[in-house]
């Protein structure tokens, strides 16, 4: 769900080899870098959501003004369905430059005529995502006059839409194939590693988190379970710059964690070995600072839930009156128990009590396990049948979380 804003372009024979460059803006669009492109062949601007406000505004509606600034004088934009107050600023923005800005139809609308569209990512949020990259990439082969690319009808919606409607087509045989290949490192990523199952997706907006906890739920009831033994849910978790992790940790609560783990975004304590991932805006103490702060705005929902739960309605016989007062049901360890560690190697570490195949350090450090909660949860993870771990909230945090898991991605 996070939002991805696009360029595609030609570029001069010779210049970095390529035929095709899909340029992504770093931050906003009005005052971004990429705008010295001053004319791509198509623009893209998909779901939009909070992030960084400091810098593009608190409000959706204010953030669109900024993704706007993408759009360019007669080269075709298009966008998804947003709600009507940021869709609106995105019409007025293309209007002012003469951008012809067109609304993506579902993806349903492009299978009417053919097999369904089978996605390589998981995730419902990602049928946007395809849908706006099918019409991206159908414009640009319009544009280089393709023989295979089709125009099946022009659509005309039954009610009034905001903005004109791009046309429906057919996909051809190498979208399919492109959308059904696709990997994406990170996103909606699934790791099977002997009893260990780990769910990455680096989302650290409200609306991509929504999307994250629907799709880690889905996978959980899809996943096989264990004909005997305990299952253990484990949330590894860090946020960074000027977003609201309690709001973020509150959507993430429904998963119903046995652990969550907070550490920074740092693959080791020592920073030599950290040389991609260095920040150097903050010091190691503000950043171990602000896992504690993740811990306790953790610990607060926790007895926010177990308050709930104690005070829920007491059971009701069938065609029984209904209960003139609350009852208390009895106090039940329903709160999950949190650590805070120093890094991303020694978090995973602790999860994964030397039962993953592929990531298997020397030995446990010094003290890893001194707290009680470290020495009681290392025996239960130890003893699982089936762990599953899901990490999100920054992908900085995945992308560290994978160069371990997965140390051939950077090499």
């Amino acid at each position: 769900m996070t939002s991805v804003y696009l360029l595609l372009l030609p570029l001069p024979s010779g210049f970095l080899q390529v035929d095709l460059a899909v340029v992504e803006v770093g931050i906003g669009g009005a005052y971004d870098c990429t705008n010295i492109i001053r004319k791509p062949v198509v623009c893209g601007v998909s779901s939009l959501g909070i992030d960084h406000t400091s810098l593009l505004g608190d409000t959706v509606e204010k953030i669109a003004w900024q993704k706007g600034g993408i759009f360019k004088h007669g080269v075709p934009a298009f966008t998804v369905l947003q709600p009507e107050g940021p869709l609106a600023v995105l019409r007025d923005r293309a209007q002012q430059i003469s951008c012809p800005l067109y609304l993506c139809p579902p993806l349903e609308a492009l299978e009417e005529r053919g097999r369904p569209l089978t996605l390589g990512l998981e995730g419902e949020h990602q049928r946007s995502n395809a849908a706006l990259a099918l019409q991206l990439a159908h414009c640009w082969l319009q544009w280089r006059d393709h023989q295979d690319v089709r125009k099946l009808k022009v659509s005309r919606p039954s009610v009034p839409w905001p903005l004109p409607l791009a046309p429906v087509f057919q996909p051809t045989s190498h979208m399919r194939h492109g959308l059904r290949d696709t990997e994406w490192p990170g996103r909606t990523q699934v790791l099977r590693r002997g009893p260990l199952t780990w769910y990455l997706d680096g989302a650290h907006t409200t609306s991509s988190v929504q999307a994250c906890v629907r799709w880690f739920r889905q996978a959980l009831q899809r996943s096989e379970r264990p004909s005997r033994g305990p299952e253990v849910r484990v949330l590894l978790f860090n946020s960074t710059g000027d977003r609201d992790p309690a709001a973020l940790l509150k959507l993430l609560q429904p998963c119903q964690f046995d652990y969550a783990v907070f550490c920074p975004n740092l693959t080791e304590v020592a920073s030599t070995d950290n040389a991609d991932q260095q920040n150097f805006t903050v010091t190691l103490d503000q950043v171990l600072l602000r896992c504690l702060e993740h811990q306790q705005h953790w610990s607060c929902l926790d007895e926010e839930q177990a308050g709930r739960d104690l005070w829920r309605p007491s059971s009701l016989e069938p065609g029984g009156p209904a209960p003139l007062r609350l009852a208390p049901r009895g106090l039940q360890p329903c709160s999950s128990s949190s650590l805070v560690f120093s890094c991303i190697s020694h978090a995973l570490q602790w999860i994964s009590q030397g039962r993953d195949p592929v990531f298997q350090p020397p030995s446990l450090p010094r003290g890893l396990l001194a707290h009680p909660t470290a020495s009681n949860g290392a025996s239960v993870l130890r003893e699982a049948t089936a762990i599953h771990v899901l990490v999100t909230g920054s992908l900085h945090l995945v992308g560290g979380v994978l160069k371990l898991l997965e140390p051939s991605l950077s090499q």
